[in-house]
């Protein structure tokens, strides 16, 4: 089966629609051949998401948590604070949250490839431009 590459521009977009859509390509539901139990999905490449949009007072509201398994080891982040350190992993956490928790789940997300800038190295794929509104 042949896998299309296609390339968002995440400029101005919101942030839940836009994970929506790229979860829906990296399972291959936009596909008539969708089986729920094989990886049918595409490769996604996003450019520009350190300008991804949030509506209301989720700059400062939405918290990022982890832990690192030791005593008193919780750390929280704010949406602004990590906008600035790691403005990938917005949308990354954001995609994996939407994948169902299976065993394909790692897979998928290797498919998603997100870019700060215009720039990204898969120019030789020939990803197919997708606008989303």
């Amino acid at each position: 089966m042949e896998k299309q590459w296609y390339h968002i521009d995440a400029n101005g977009k919101n942030l839940g629609r836009l994970a929506t859509k790229i979860t829906v390509i990296l399972m291959g539901k936009n596909k008539p051949t969708y089986t729920a139990h094989q990886d049918m999905g595409d490769f996604v490449v996003v450019t520009n998401v350190e300008k991804i949009a949030v509506t209301g007072n989720k700059e400062v509201d939405k918290k990022y948590y982890r832990h690192s398994q030791y005593p008193s080891g919780l750390k929280v982040t704010s949406l602004r604070e990590m906008r600035v350190k790691h403005p990938d992993q917005i949308l990354s956490l954001a995609v994996k949250g939407m994948l169902p928790q299976n065993k394909l789940r790692d897979l998928r997300l290797k498919k998603l490839k997100i870019y700060t800038g215009d720039k990204h190295p898969h120019v030789a794929q020939n990803p197919v431009a997708l606008t989303i509104e």
